[in-house]
């Protein structure tokens, strides 16, 4: 028998963001331990979570694809960048992972 932790989006979280060529960074919030990325656009991207600007040596998130990734309450900032840009939905809640 498993048990799932599905992931609990917190109310009024999502933002959604259009990674381009150059680094760009958003607040998320810093009480939440998970964060849900969704790319609904047709390019990879890259993101991390903390501080600095992304590079594609930082975490990818695939075209058509969703990772939750579990944060420390200390970071408040996601920063995303794509070399052929896409959409990016970012989410934070508890769980899922």
């Amino acid at each position: 028998m498993s048990v799932v932790n599905q992931f609990s989006q917190r109310l009024g979280s999502n933002q959604v963001v259009t990674p381009a060529v150059a680094s760009a960074s958003i607040t998320i919030n810093q009480q939440d331990k998970a964060v849900r990325l969704v790319n609904s656009g047709a390019n990879i991207c890259y993101v991390r979570i903390g501080g600095g600007a992304a590079t594609t040596a930082d975490i990818p998130v695939r075209a058509n694809s969703e990772i939750i990734i579990r944060k420390s309450t200390e970071d408040t900032e996601l920063a995303h960048i794509s070399a052929s840009g896409t959409t990016l939905n970012v989410a934070t809640g508890e769980g899922g992972i």
